[in-house]
């Protein structure tokens, strides 16, 4: 039977509910990156998933690579604490033939130090987030999450809180990050998922989105997939404020067939619309916070070469990824298992041209915020896409299986423990 869903708070008011609300894409991004001063440079920082590395490249302009970190560092100690346990090392080829298709996951996400002189990575396969030091690749601190897999992260507005999701244990950790002492947790749905801090950092957003890998992907068998909501909770208390139980609203849309799981989400400037994507769907829906009710559908086209078998998309997923420009009148579009990206207009919901992208799994906004930054996993590869005329810019070349792409800062003149 279906998990029951009773936490629901249909009696807040208003207020509350604004007061909650996530923030843009744009802002979260600038909040994840404080302003460039001091001798910072600006960059983005792409984690490449299957091999182990993250790429530091230009935010803006040619995306030119600046250098490359190993975030496992310590694989070595890691692998034999989990061969000496029989568990760990069940659900470690677990992920490897699951959610890994078959490679390891060692960069899920990652945000740097205000400072510029740390990284931040969480690390699915090992069930931890490190923390590495930009000068000499070394790890600064350690914190192993509950369960048995890390997760998607977010950054405080101010740059000294991380916010980690331990997606087996239907938990998020919240970590100083420069110590990665933790501050405290929260309970969510089954497998957290999606982490976002609004931009006054006064609340946390998680979106569970249950279990990705079974092969009961029909609509009938969607119950199947476990509790999944958005729970929203206040950052210094870590405390619920209030459960969003997205069902409900797809049912009252006439989206009954819908998948509940929220993927990737961004909120308008405002803090007063948020657009997210579902597990199964070729598009996004527009939900209205104050309202609390989904007020518009995009459905965008599928690619003929796409198999419309289920079971086939990697991890319930068709379209996985979304951001939005800084002015807020343009969202950008990882069709995943349908190998474009796009660009459209939030007013209107008429999308640009179709980019070809081999597999795009994320979408950023790029330091100067004129283009949308998109990772081809399947390519190897991030792509520019220009917000004004949803052109291609131009591709750079990084590691195996390119996936978050997050904006950062180094210190001036790095030129990383491995080299540019």
């Amino acid at each position: 039977m279906p998990a029951p869903r009773t936490r629901h708070l249909c009696s807040m008011a208003a207020a509350l509910v604004l007061a909650v609300a996530g923030p843009a894409t744009a802002a979260s991004t600038a909040s994840a990156a404080p302003a460039a001063s001091g001798g910072l440079r600006e960059v983005l920082f792409v984690g490449n998933n299957w091999d182990g590395t993250a790429d530091v490249i230009e935010s803006s302009g040619d995306f030119a690579k600046v250098g490359r970190i190993d975030v496992v560092p310590d694989r070595a100690q890691r692998m034999a604490e989990i061969n000496a346990d029989p568990v760990r090392w069940i659900y470690f080829q677990a992920i490897r033939n699951g959610v890994g298709e078959g490679h390891d996951q060692f960069a899920d996400d990652m945000y740097s130090t205000p400072d510029g002189r740390s990284v931040v990575v969480s690390r699915p396969s090992f069930a931890d987030v490190v923390s590495l030091d930009l000068a000499t690749g070394r790890v600064n601190w350690r914190f192993a999450v509950s369960g048995y897999r890390a997760d998607h992260m977010a950054v405080s507005p101010d740059g000294t809180r991380v916010a980690v999701s331990a997606s087996t244990a239907n938990t998020v950790h919240v970590l100083d990050i420069a110590t990665g002492r933790q501050l405290g947790s929260f309970a969510t749905g089954d497998k957290p998922h999606e982490n976002i801090f609004t931009r006054d950092g006064k609340y946390i957003w998680n979106m569970s989105i249950g279990d990705v890998n079974t092969a009961l992907d029909g609509p009938g068998w969607d119950w199947t997939k476990g509790d999944r909501h958005i729970t929203v909770v206040d950052a210094t208390t870590y405390k619920q404020v209030k459960v969003i139980d997205m069902r409900r609203r797809l049912d009252a849309f006439g989206l009954g067939d819908f998948s509940d799981a929220v993927r990737p989400a961004v909120f308008t400037p405002d803090e007063s619309k948020l657009y997210f994507q579902v597990s199964f769907f070729n598009g996004f829906l527009e939900y209205d916070v104050a309202g609390d009710r989904i007020t518009r559908l995009k459905t965008l086209p599928k690619n003929p070469a796409t198999s419309e078998d289920r079971t086939t998309w990697v991890n319930d997923s068709r379209h996985h990824g979304l951001s939005m420009n800084p002015q807020g009148t343009k969202l950008c579009v990882a069709g995943t298992m349908d190998d474009y990206a796009t660009v459209v207009d939030r007013a209107t919901l008429q999308e640009g041209p179709a980019v070809p992208a081999s597999k795009p799994y994320w979408a950023t906004v790029s330091g100067d915020g004129k283009d949308c930054v998109v990772s081809e996993s399947g390519a190897d590869q991030v792509t520019a896409i220009d917000f004004a005329t949803g052109r291609k810019v131009t591709s750079v070349p990084v590691g195996d299986h390119p996936q978050r792409v997050r904006l950062g800062h180094v210190q001036a003149g790095w030129p990383g423990p491995n080299g540019g």
